[in-house]
């Protein structure tokens, strides 16, 4: 492996107690009855196009890392380091449309929101964002900035 960087996703264990991926279970009570038969040709794999237990923590640090450099060639390398382009686009925004300050990925992480500018740069989308002005929204979890604990603790409303 030597000259191969790392993928810029993981693997995490979907196996653990309260992880849930909530597939649906109309297949479950449609198996054996007349429209299933009749529909038999219809019917594929019950769970293809179905990815679970990626995280993209790894690649979210990369694109902080490489704000103010040109775009192009961080987009080629982290397009060739994963297994899909769509969580790049979570992060960047690509139109004054999509911006946001900030993102926010599965319940408690959030990292700041990138775009490109019109020198082909990556930048932040509010540089003076700081880890001081994002509130948690419940108490029960650790709730992150950029993979840095939030300083404010949640406050019932």
């Amino acid at each position: 492996m030597r000259g191969r960087k790392e993928p810029l996703y993981r693997k995490v264990n979907t196996r653990a107690r309260g992880v849930h991926h909530y597939k649906g279970g109309r297949a479950r009570w449609e198996r054996g009855t007349k429209v299933t038969q009749q529909n038999e040709g219809e019917r594929g794999s019950m769970h293809q196009g179905v990815q679970n237990g990626l995280d993209y923590t790894p690649l979210f640090r990369f694109l902080l890392s490489k704000v103010g450099e040109n775009w192009n060639d961080v987009h080629s390398e982290a397009a060739s380091r994963l297994d899909k382009q769509e969580p790049i686009y979570w992060m960047v925004a690509l139109s004054e449309a999509e911006k946001q300050p900030y993102i926010r990925c599965g319940e408690s992480s959030f990292y700041n929101g990138l775009y490109v500018d019109e020198d082909n740069l990556l930048a932040l989308v509010d540089p003076n964002l700081r880890n001081e002005d994002l509130k948690p929204s419940c108490p029960c979890c650790t709730h992150t900035f950029n993979g840095v604990a939030l300083v404010k603790k949640y406050v019932e409303r």
